[in-house]
């Protein structure tokens, strides 16, 4: 899923007691919660991570659980919220997240961290029929939501209701052994796609390896439902089919009991460890859902121990109704910029190596190492800006968007050089890190809010000099003894020192051209108005590549900033421009 902007290596590890984000985090505003979400375009994933403020001290440990989305639902449906007029009935169906603060108040020896996985296709079925590397991809969605934990040695689980537990599956298939850091396995209503010969070996091997590793299965009588005049499922389609012959599998390595207990079917091993849970259906009812809302999720972390059915029933009442929240509320996306290979060039490497290269050829090789992660670390730490602005109309908006504190560079935070590249470079990264190019008026503003405001410097046209690679770290250079000078360090938002590769609705126009702004003055005026007599391909030393999140919040609202651009009153609240930016890109 390269990927995420991570904070791997960056993790800070707490004192008792604090409450401190973790690096990309946000505080959400309810039940003490810090959030993340990551996208990743090209694989056409997302994923929500809900982490406690509190839990990240040199003492804790994680507990990791990837929640693959059922079929058909979103992330902000299945986290879950109270129905209020018009809501969307998806909210009410699940709550996952009110049953992860209910099981925070049970698991107290770990610190329980949930991923939220989604698809662009609503089902981890239909995207794993369109997806040839799904074991590669899964896998490094898998290692890149853990890398967010490293310090604390997270434990996984994976679990997952309805075409969620196909995710499962892809991960299994991306194994010859089950990871040693899985610790449980849960299938909510989700095992369709269970095979003996092709999952069995690996699960059993995995639980009769180590004594804390559990199962958990559930299912209910879905091969006796009609619906619309039809059966649901096939009689070997559906979950109750599956659940069978799974359990008759494990059966032959564990010594099972059956009972019966509150309208279900049980049959556990011996010492608990696996579970599976049948719910009878003389009636045809359907309670796919219902296996989830009725503590199922909560079951599904405490089977097999001594907190299982405290507190709870499973397809009982709710016991988590005062967990849940009145609304829902997620952070922008962050930026998807792989992580950086710690043996991957230094700055002054690469800026060695294409020194000489044709221009086409040098572009491209500052592509490919942008792409790959070699950007310094201090510049994922996109800074939060605020502002309030005025649509078409006169009507003000709070508008806040993430921008790098800096601009563009390869290389490691303690090596690096600022790259200028053309703007099709840069649009080709923006839309790789589902990031955007600025506007004039936010160039305008990211230098008014800057923490350092260095001087422009200005080499004299020699030739094509300023055209060169040599120029570009000759420049790179007196900006690093400017900021020193300044007393500024990386991080920080410093502005000043670069022209803005920017976007502006004279791209409709003149798409052959590259449209440039700012180098703005210690007064704050800019030395270089819009301008877009350059061609296209044309770069020097003095051109910065500053990008900005894609998704901006509009009055609290999350929206991309090139559909604000488009739009004929609020292109405004972004733009100083007399009319709308057509085409927000390059091309």
């Amino acid at each position: 899923m390269k990927g995420f902007l991570l904070a791997a290596g960056l993790a800070v590890i707490t004192a008792a007691g604090t409450s401190q984000p973790l690096p990309g985090f946000r505080p959400s505003g309810l039940f003490d919660e810090q959030q993340a979400v990551f996208e990743n375009p090209v694989a056409g994933t997302r994923v929500l991570i809900n982490a406690p403020l509190k839990g990240f001290g040199s003492s804790d440990r994680v507990l990791l659980v990837l929640y693959a989305l059922p079929n058909g639902n979103t992330i902000e449906q299945t986290l879950g919220k109270r129905l209020k007029e018009g809501d969307d009935w998806h909210y009410d169906i699940q709550h996952i997240g009110a049953q992860t603060r209910f099981l925070r108040q049970m698991i107290t020896d770990r610190t329980l961290v949930v991923a939220y996985l989604e698809n662009e296709r609503k089902s981890w079925p239909a995207w794993t029929v369109v997806t040839t590397d799904y074991r590669e991809q899964v896998r490094k969605m898998v290692e890149e939501i853990m890398s967010n934990f490293a310090p604390w040695k997270p434990e996984l689980v994976l679990n997952g209701h309805s075409g969620g537990g196909r995710f499962i599956f892809n991960y299994l298939d991306a194994f010859e052994q089950i990871p040693d850091n899985v610790v449980r396995i849960a299938f909510l209503d989700s095992n369709y796609g269970w095979e003996d010969d092709r999952y069995g070996p690996k699960i059993v091997s995995w639980l009769q390896s180590e004594k804390n590793r559990y199962l958990c299965t559930l299912a209910y009588n879905d091969s006796v439902v009609i619906y619309n005049g039809k059966p649901l499922v096939s009689p070997e389609g559906g979950t109750w089919y599956r659940c069978r012959i799974m359990k008759d599998y494990f059966s032959a390595s564990f010594r099972m009991k059956r009972r019966e207990r509150d309208s279900l079917i049980w049959h556990s091993s011996r010492d608990r460890r696996i579970e599976f849970i049948f719910k009878p259906n003389p009636e045809g009812k359907i309670f796919h859902t219902h296996q989830v809302e009725y503590n199922g999720f909560i079951h599904s972390m405490l089977s097999g121990t001594a907190k299982e059915q405290k507190g709870y029933r499973y397809f009982g009442e709710r016991a988590y109704s005062g967990f849940i929240a009145d609304a829902v509320v997620l952070p922008v996306r962050r930026l998807n910029i792989p992580a950086r290979n710690p043996s991957a060039e230094t700055g002054p490497e690469f800026m060695k190596r294409i020194r000489n290269l044709p221009l086409e050829e040098r572009e491209e090789e500052i592509y490919r190492a942008a792409a790959s992660g070699n950007i310094p670390q201090f510049l994922r730490e996109a800074v939060t800006l605020r502002g309030e602005f005025n649509d078409m109309n006169g009507t003000p908006h709070m508008l806040e968007y993430e921008v790098m504190p800096d601009y563009l560079a390869i290389g490691s935070d303690t090596d690096f050089c600022r790259i200028p590249m053309n703007p099709r470079t840069a649009q080709r990264l923006a839309d790789l890190f589902g990031a955007s190019l600025l506007t004039a008026k936010l160039s305008d503003h990211i230098w008014s809010e800057a923490d350092v405001k260095l001087e422009p410097f200005f080499y004299k046209p020699v030739g094509n000099a300023n055209e060169l690679v040599t120029k570009f770290e000759e420049h790179n250079a007196q900006i690093e003894r400017q900021l020193a000078a300044a007393g500024g360090r990386h991080g920080q938002l410093v502005a000043g020192m670069k022209k803005d590769v920017i976007i502006s609705s004279r791209l409709a126009e003149r798409p052959d051209r590259v449209v440039i702004y700012g180098w703005h003055r210690t007064d704050g005026s800019p030395i270089q108005p819009v301008y877009s007599g350059h061609i296209w391909w044309y770069v020097d030393y003095s051109h910065g590549i500053r990008l900005m999140n894609a998704q901006v919040l509009a009055d609290g609202k999350p929206v991309y900033v090139s559909d604000l651009l488009n739009d004929p009153v609020l292109f405004r609240i972004v733009s100083d421009e007399d009319k709308p930016v057509e085409i927000p890109f390059y091309r």
